[in-house]
C-alpha cells in the first residue's frame, strides 16, 4: 500500500523517513519529493509498504505526530 506522507519538516532525509516507517513494518519503497532547483525537500513524500494492514496500523500510528515542529500527516495515496 503506497502512503502520502505531508507536512515533514524540510531538512529531513529520505533514510529518517524509510526508518520511521520501518518501526511499523516492511517498506517497499520510499522516497521524499525533491524541489528541481534548490535540491530541498518539499516537505511530502511517499512510502510503499508491503503489507496492507501494516501501512494501516503506521497510519494509525503517525498520523498526527510531531517530528521536531511539524504535526505531520499520513493517509492512503490515490
Amino acid at each position: 500500500m503506497k502512503l502520502l506522507v505531508l507536512n515533514l519538516p524540510r531538512d529531513f532525509s529520505e533514510n529518517a523517513l524509510a526508518k520511521l516507517f520501518k518501526a511499523h513494518g516492511n517498506i517497499k519503497a520510499c522516497n521524499l519529493v525533491i524541489d528541481d532547483k534548490t535540491g530541498a525537500s518539499k516537505g511530502f513524500g511517499f512510502v510503499e509498504m508491503a503489507l496492507e494492514h501494516e501501512a494501516v496500523i503506521a497510519i494509525e500510528e503517525l498520523h498526527g505526530s510531531k517530528i521536531k515542529n511539524n504535526k505531520i500527516r499520513v493517509k492512503p495515496a490515490d
